[in-house]
């Protein structure tokens, strides 16, 4: 665990962001997948696996990006 978060603290704010704006917000109309399977989640639809990979996929930036705070937190203390 310690070797991914080393990987993850070092990866660039920059490309962390671009994958959010870009994966995991894509397509950007009528709404994000990411929200729409988010969505599903919540109401107890998501049983296809086609929609189970959309989530994952498209959530996997915003893992990143929490993953790479949490680092950084965790190496700054």
């Amino acid at each position: 665990m310690q070797k991914l978060l080393a990987l993850i603290s070092r990866l660039p704010w920059s490309v962390v962001l671009i994958a959010c704006a870009t994966l995991g917000l894509a397509p950007f109309t009528p709404e994000p997948h990411v929200w729409e399977k988010l969505k599903m989640l919540g109401s107890g639809t998501l049983t296809r696996p086609i929609d189970i990979f959309d989530l994952l996929l498209h959530g996997a930036p915003f893992i990143v990006a929490g993953l790479k705070v949490a680092a950084g937190r965790r190496l700054a203390a």
